[in-house]
């Protein structure tokens, strides 16, 4: 009996800090997708940046830049809508651009 209570219970704490989670962000990373729509500019998988020209049930159009180039994807390469960016904090940021680079004054005859 007690074995029984354990194997539940230890399912029950997977199913809490791993299945649920993971269903959550699927369920928002769907709805995103499904709520594109022509003239947002998205972000894909890949680091494509483009606008929406066309969207259909599976597939959407981009532009990627100002000479009209166009690409056919799937919605599920889309990643983000809107520009991602790199995930560096601020204070790396600044410790960066305080720093300055050693110069190297040697002279090879």
């Amino acid at each position: 009996m007690e074995s029984i209570i354990m194997l539940v219970l230890m399912f029950g704490i997977m199913y809490f800090l791993l299945i649920r989670p993971e269903n959550k962000r699927k369920k928002k990373a769907q709805e995103m997708r499904d709520g594109i729509k022509k003239g947002d500019t998205i972000t894909t998988i890949g680091g494509i940046i483009g606008r929406v020209v066309s969207v259909t049930a599976d597939t959407l159009v981009i532009e990627t830049s100002e000479d009209r180039v166009r690409m056919e994807l799937a919605k599920w390469s889309i990643s983000t809508v809107g520009v991602q960016t790199a995930d560096i904090p601020e204070k790396k940021k600044k410790e960066e651009k305080t720093e300055e680079p050693a110069e190297t004054s040697e002279k090879q005859d």
